[in-house]
């Protein structure tokens, strides 16, 4: 079936059973990177009916209520996702071979496109979630930005003694020494 321009987009989302390495497990293949949206119930309603695909959680307790998710799909076999990590070091898009750091991630805060494929086989039909995009804050511990602090002052303090050497070297090298000489 062709793409659907139907594109949507999800803020401040919970992430859920992460897999982006595409390890086989129980409920995977190898090689299916994926991970699962949990989604509020009036999200979950109208994405319901939009034909998404829409899965329901087993209540933990009593009385809990169906918490509904979506299945996403991360593929890089036609149009790879633009997957982008953020620190206070800044931003980093992650290839191929480096999204699987999101699996382990202490993830502060994500948004995501996501992009559907309309399908049908054998007589069935749904709507699959494959990721187009996903922006994710990482949230980072004391001790890593004491020492990323540690490191960027040990930086600047190489900085600025390269800064003092060149100066000094170019005053050695603008010293004028006086004397007499001739063309010839």
């Amino acid at each position: 079936m062709a793409r659907n321009d139907q594109n949507v987009t999800l803020e401040d989302i919970v992430i859920a059973f992460r897999n982006f390495a595409g390890k086989e497990d129980v409920y995977n293949r190898e090689g299916d990177r994926n991970f699962a949206i949990i989604l509020d119930p009036v999200t979950a309603e109208k994405m319901v009916e939009e034909g998404w695909n829409v899965k329901y959680l087993k209540e933990r307790e009593e009385g809990d209520g169906q918490q509904p998710y979506i299945q996403v799909a991360v593929s890089y076999k036609s149009r790879p996702p633009k997957i982008v990590m953020f620190t206070t070091r800044g931003k980093t898009h992650l290839s191929e071979d480096e999204v699987e750091l999101l699996d382990w991630a202490d993830i502060e805060t994500a948004d995501c496109i996501l992009n559907p494929y309309d399908w049908a086989v054998g007589g069935k039909s749904g709507r699959k979630a494959y990721l187009q995009a996903l922006y994710v804050k990482i949230e980072e511990n004391y001790l890593e930005a004491k020492w990323d602090a540690w490191l960027e002052d040990q930086k600047d303090a190489q900085r600025k003694l390269i800064v003092s050497e060149r100066a000094d070297r170019l005053q050695l090298e603008g010293s004028v020494i006086e004397g007499e000489y001739e063309l010839t």
